[in-house]
């Protein structure tokens, strides 16, 4: 299918074109047809399938009266509501691409910025708004945001929104907004308390369900490195050597340990920037435009922070340290690989980040292959080891040495073939073959999607 298949407007058509685009996505296929005629969307998906466009093209041409004389400051028509500021900027910067030939005009509202930019804006007038939670509440408590004239009401990344703390101001938001609207309701999972939500705000929707959280790791070259605690800035620095690593994304759990690792990255002389919320506003998006211009190599990241983040051709997520939520490595390596390209994504797992690791090859269905060829190998046996041994002051949980199977081989590289990793973690089916979990890391791996 074409989007001039989708009956869209010309000015719509002549901006997809110019930004060179000719065929939707799956998500964008089902969802437009559906926003256009009025009806409210339940839709599951991560970021990385196109659904910013999907719900944005069509909000664009339901909104364009062309024959519409306006007169006075126009009232807001319609409202995106996300979690984060990198997510904001990049869906009105998506508004503004695909309704470049419409006269509509949008704005971005969010904290951690003076707000006279944004009340001034909204005083001049706004069709479309997109805001976080916490700003757009502010300014609605100072009387410079009415909702009572919204058409289309947009609540992005919903699940997100519940890990952060947001969904009491969510709900404070819906409780302003008009009964008869258009909603479209976007999630890459569904908890419980999500569901709930979306059965309250929706009226007899239609669904629209693209890529399940679990299977889009399946399309992404992995590989896990089992490593000590403290020898993973040097397992990192290993591996970022690879110049064919033009780029990478780097993953840490706290703001704290981003800063450490962009500390250490340009001690050993690779640029690298880190983003996250104790960043300001200007320095995140600062850090965002560099690493998209290439200028810095390495963008450190925390969870939050990074949600929102869409790198063209981005082929390298690392996980520093891995998440202690499931569905959040998914995320995370789902920076990588789009729009058919090849996408690698690499895991540290040291001693104490056994479950975790086993808890999201439970929910991908996948024995992530073990990483080897490197000098700072370690077998699941001494990592398990590692795990039950006291810590002894300075030694990050593990010791190596002849635990680690290395002594007396050239290079530092193990001598076992890791037959004593734990088989089959948690159920997870095996890979394909012989079933082996081991990757050489020898030659470049390709991604089934490529």
């Amino acid at each position: 299918m074409l989007f001039k298949e989708l009956n869209l407007i010309e000015p719509i058509l002549t901006a997809l074109q110019t930004e060179g685009y000719t065929q939707p996505t799956p998500i964008q296929e089902q969802s437009i047809p559906t926003i256009l005629k009025g009806q409210d969307l339940l839709g599951c998906a991560q970021t990385g399938t196109g659904k910013t466009a999907a719900f944005a093209i069509p909000m664009l041409q339901l909104l364009y009266k062309p024959h519409a004389n306006v007169k006075g400051p126009r009232a807001i028509k319609a409202l995106v509501l996300t979690p984060t500021r990198e997510l904001a900027i990049q869906i009105e910067e998506s508004f503004k691409a695909y309704g470049r030939n419409l006269p509509l005009k949008y704005l971005v509202i969010f904290g951690g910025v003076g707000q006279k930019a944004q009340t001034d804006a909204l005083h001049r007038g706004v069709d479309i708004l997109v805001a976080t939670p916490g700003r757009l509440l502010d300014l609605m408590g100072q009387g410079f945001i009415s909702l009572k004239d919204l058409e289309i009401f947009v609540l992005d990344e919903a699940d997100r929104m519940l890990d952060m703390g947001f969904i009491h101001d969510v709900k404070k938001v819906i409780a302003k907004l008009p009964a008869i609207r258009q909603t479209l309701f976007f999630s890459a999972t569904m908890p419980g308390e999500i569901q709930k939500l979306a059965n309250t705000i929706l009226k007899d929707p239609t669904k629209v369900e693209v890529t399940p959280v679990s299977s889009t790791a399946e399309k992404i070259q992995q590989a896990v490195y089992f490593v000590t605690k403290n020898d993973k800035r040097s397992l990192l620095n290993h591996i970022l050597q690879d110049k064919s690593i033009e780029t990478a994304l780097v993953f840490t759990r706290t703001k704290h340990g981003a800063d450490k690792v962009v500390k250490d990255l340009i001690k050993a002389g690779i640029k690298a920037e880190a983003i996250h919320g104790n960043k300001s506003q200007n320095a995140r998006q600062r850090a965002l435009t560099n690493f998209k211009a290439r200028t810095t190599r390495i963008l450190v990241a925390t969870d939050i922070a990074a949600r929102g983040i869409d790198v063209d051709e981005l082929t390298h997520v690392i996980n520093y340290e891995l998440p202690n939520i499931p569905e959040t490595y998914v995320h995370r390596i789902g920076r990588t690989g789009r729009a058919g390209l090849s996408g690698i994504a690499y895991s540290f797992c040291d001693a104490e980040e056994k479950e975790y690791l086993k808890d999201i090859e439970k929910l991908i269905g996948l024995s992530v292959p073990v990483a080897e060829d490197n000098p700072y190998a370690m077998s699941w046996q001494s990592l398990m080891a590692a795990a039950e041994k006291p810590k002894a002051k300075g030694n990050g949980g593990g010791n190596r040495g002849a635990q680690g199977g290395r002594q007396g081989h050239p290079k530092g590289k193990p001598q076992g073939q890791h037959q004593d990793r734990e088989p089959n973690l948690s159920g997870a089916k095996r890979t394909p073959k012989s079933g082996s979990r081991r990757w050489s890391g020898k030659s470049k791996p390709k991604s089934s999607n490529a």
